[in-house]
């Protein structure tokens, strides 16, 4: 059965988004999913303000963050029929050689909604049904778990690479959005936290949720950064191979920041992205025996953990998330690209 579905198309980076409708139906192994939230992501400003391609030219409606739920299936989809759910922001196909060798984010056949096909801010939207994760219809507010599926899963895989234990340093640098759920979910596995930010109202909030640490980078330089950081983990006894250094602000700033903090064995994950070069000495990785590792999205299998992990209450979301009509998209973007929205925001259809 086919549905109207309404949503916000690009036609041209940094125009107007407008709304328009088509028909919306699913395919074989497809779901037709009602929106209940999606989530504004640092990389849909990249889409659209930043020239970063999209896989899908325009015209095309962004947005990666999605949870609804499903009032429609395609043959072989019918058991997620009136099911609630989060939509993962990288969907691998599940059968090629890079799925079997479990490197899922490589997928040549991988799904981005809002890059390879419409995404969610829109009314409806149809994505692969593989994947989708099942949020239990006791959890409250579906569309605020939006954000599980980028801002949340994927630190969390960066934090699977890393290793990350019990009794490890780990370093955010950037505590908002993915950095500030980065740093909840660290502190949830046992690690002490030290967040970085320019944003001195960020810092102490996140304070209040894992960091047992801040630093402001706006008011010290690097070197005193350094020398806070290696200060703290000589305090704690933790040695520089134990230490996770993760990038989430998505700024040269801030990518020189985390590569300068590495020691000896250490680990980086990058994690915010930014389109601008960066002048690096490389050598430090060979000179420190340490690693630098990027992180595009999360599996899906992971995403059943993470939804664990928020309804138990060790993540949370409410603090960090808020939630606007789909209809103010347009002042959503400039909002978010002149810095003037300090939460992670989440766009609702119909309200």
């Amino acid at each position: 059965m086919a549905v109207e579905a309404k949503g916000w198309v690009v036609r041209e980076p940094g125009s107007a988004m407008v709304l328009e409708s088509w028909s919306a139906e699913p395919g074989a192994e497809e779901v037709l999913i009602e929106v209940a939230g999606c989530g504004v992501c640092h990389t849909d400003l990249g889409f659209y303000y930043e020239g970063v391609p999209t896989r899908h030219p325009f015209p095309l409606v962004l947005g990666h963050e999605i949870a609804g739920t499903v009032v429609e299936a395609g043959a072989g989809a019918e058991r997620w029929r009136g099911r609630r759910v989060i939509v993962p922001a990288v969907i691998p196909c599940g059968a090629c050689e890079a799925c079997a060798a479990g490197r899922g984010a490589v997928c040549p056949r991988q799904i981005f909604p809002g890059n390879d096909v419409p995404g969610g801010f829109a009314s409806h939207v149809v994505v692969p049904a593989r994947g989708l994760c099942a949020v239990p219809d006791s959890a409250p507010d579906l569309a605020a778990l939006a954000v599980i599926a980028d801002a949340v899963s994927t630190p969390y895989q960066a934090i699977l690479k890393s290793g990350l234990g019990a009794g490890d340093l780990a370093v955010f640098v950037g505590a908002g959005g993915v950095g500030g759920f980065g740093v909840q979910l660290a502190a949830a596995r046992g690690a002490s936290v030290i967040a970085i930010d320019v944003d001195e109202e960020r810092l102490q909030q996140i304070a209040r949720f894992g960091a047992e640490r801040i630093l402001n980078a706006g008011r010290s330089d690097f070197k005193e950064l350094r020398s806070a950081v290696r200060a703290y983990a000589e305090e704690r006894g933790i040695p520089s191979f134990r230490h996770r250094i993760f990038e989430t602000s998505g700024t040269p700033a801030g990518q020189a920041t985390a590569f300068g903090l590495l020691g000896p064995g250490g680990w980086l994950g990058v994690v915010g992205y930014t389109p601008a070069k960066l002048e690096l000495r490389l050598s430090n990785l060979m000179a420190f025996d340490a690693t630098a590792q990027g992180t595009w999205g999360c599996l899906p299998e992971h995403y059943p953990a993470i939804v664990e992990l928020v309804l138990a209450g060790r993540v949370a979301l409410a603090p960090f998330v808020e939630q606007r009509p789909l209809s103010s998209i347009n002042q959503t973007f400039a909002d978010l690209h002149a810095g003037r929205a300090p939460r992670r925001i989440v766009l609702v259809p119909g309200s």
